[in-house]
């Protein structure tokens, strides 16, 4: 019985899943023909040889030529390092030849998603010149702890109010109890972002630069802030 998770893994490596079914099957017994990779796998002769080719094309399988065609799996170790690194090399084609950034928009923008909230979480934080303010449980910033600590360690002022068994040397931390998935940020007074991140693929953040909405999230802030220290 083949390991799902495998095999859906591979799709993220240019596999179809009945190629990855397969590469996997390649992987399990070795070099074979088309008729053997059919009559294990179950899929159909027209569709293992179409799916072979390909996986040959994409590095995945070498082509034996003899008596009898066969294809023997490439290393899964050499064929992930090879996609790898072809896709490194379009990145960096990519970053350099893609449009001139445009200016942030002030308006407001909804970010749908726990994995979309996260990435502009993460891009927030390394976008921070000068200071950065958090509100968030300490399940949420232990996921950022690295990224924060060099905010920290290039002397950027980085406050935090989270749990009470939180902490982070050179960071100022308020302890509170936030509410389960809360999340406020601002950084650098010029950019917020606000809503919920529980992990589910309905969370929903606000993100915006409208100076409105800046001032009033720095205002709520800054109230809990003179709350917190006067406990």
């Amino acid at each position: 019985m083949q390991n799902l998770q495998f095999t859906d893994d591979l799709t993220f490596f240019g596999l179809t899943r009945q190629e990855a079914v397969i590469y996997t099957t390649l992987l399990s017994h070795g070099e074979m023909t088309g008729y053997e990779v059919s009559k294990e796998t179950g899929i159909s002769r027209s569709n293992v040889y179409a799916a072979l080719s390909n996986l040959a094309d994409k590095g995945a399988a070498y082509l034996i030529q003899g008596d009898s065609t066969k294809y023997l799996p490439v290393d899964v170790q050499t064929f992930t390092s090879n996609v790898l690194k072809d896709l490194q090399q379009k990145a960096d084609y990519i970053k350099e030849h893609a449009p001139q950034k445009q200016i942030e928009t002030d308006g407001y923008i909804t970010i749908i998603g726990s994995k979309n909230i996260q990435n502009k979480l993460l891009d927030m934080i390394k976008e921070t010149r000068l200071r950065l303010y958090i509100s968030a449980s300490a399940r949420i910033i232990d996921a950022y702890e690295e990224e924060l600590t060099e905010l920290v360690n290039a002397g950027k002022k980085v406050v935090i109010m989270t749990d009470s068994n939180y902490s982070l040397d050179g960071a100022i931390v308020y302890h509170t109890d936030p509410e389960a998935g809360q999340l406020r940020v601002i950084i650098d007074s010029t950019y917020v972002m606000t809503g919920e991140l529980t992990g589910s693929d309905d969370d929903s953040c606000l993100y915006s630069g409208q100076k409105n909405l800046v001032t009033v999230m720095k205002e709520a802030l800054k109230n809990k802030i003179v709350l917190l220290s006067q406990e």
